[in-house]
């Protein structure tokens, strides 16, 4: 994985939160919600928060007196995430590497990370990492997608896009879904020393409300439009990404409908 299969920068953020965050992050960023808040924790951290979808939805669910942090590697996504919260609402924004993070041993009592492990570069160090910064017992909640099999939105992404560049394809959709195994996660788990590890696999299906703008987010709000321009600029009179958007969106509007798949860890 190259460092641009990370990269959320320029416009990528709001066409992100904007395209993608109400269709295929909202629903799941809820039940990753819902279970921090019921553990009690009153010390939270959030890794690849991203434009906090998941961040605003804790920040409700938690007692006022809970203390949040949200983190991510770019901080372009923290900018946008800023803009869902007034001040005194006790969150903390700070842009951190989630294989080193910048926190003191035994900080917090909770940590979450939706949809962000398929991108951690040394995802063995970003698991001992948090199990550094949790106190004894605590819990650490997180998300990854199942594979394209189980979600035909980026299957299709992957596929529509790469068929305008046959002999170079973009790859960034292989990323976050190429992360899945249960087993291998949990015995990485087990050798970052967590215990009483638990798996849920969870799916949703639903109606895409505004199928342009979803197939927008999937070309323009992720790292593939970089992935995108520079096989243009190799190939120049060529200009894809708007017939790209053009014709996923044609594809998604025959069902106008979505699937989706994760399963979500937590120890």
């Amino acid at each position: 994985m190259t460092a641009q299969a990370t990269s959320f920068m320029g416009t990528v953020p709001d066409e992100y939160d904007r395209g993608l965050g109400p269709v295929i992050f909202v629903d799941f960023g809820a039940d990753i919600a819902r279970r921090v808040a019921a553990s009690g924790a009153m010390r939270v951290l959030e890794i690849a928060a991203g434009t906090g979808i998941v961040t605003r939805q804790l920040r409700d669910l938690l007692p006022t007196a809970a203390h949040l942090t949200a983190t991510d590697l770019n901080p372009p996504m923290l900018e946008v995430a800023r803009t869902k919260f007034r001040p005194g609402e006790q969150v903390d924004f700070q842009p951190a590497d989630a294989t080193v993070l910048p926190f003191p041993d035994a900080g917090f009592d909770a940590v979450l990370c939706q949809f962000g492990v398929m991108f951690f570069p040394d995802k063995e160090k970003s698991y001992r990492e948090v199990h550094r910064v949790l106190v004894p017992r605590g819990h650490y909640f997180f998300s990854v997608w199942d594979s394209h099999r189980h979600n035909p939105f980026g299957r299709l992404a992957h596929e529509i896009i790469g068929g305008f560049f046959p002999a170079d394809p973009p790859q960034f959709y292989q990323v976050p879904f190429g992360y899945h195994l249960i087993d291998p996660i949990k015995d990485s788990l087990m050798d970052a020393e967590f215990t009483d590890i638990e798996v849920a696999v969870l799916g949703v299906e639903k109606n895409i409300p505004d199928v342009a703008s979803f197939a927008r987010g999937l070309v323009y709000g992720s790292p593939v439009i970089d992935q995108i321009r520079e096989r243009h600029c190799r190939n120049l009179g060529r200009c894809p990404s708007p017939r790209i958007w053009r014709r996923s969106g044609a594809n998604a509007d025959a069902g106008n409908h979505i699937q989706g798949e994760e399963a979500l860890g937590y120890g």
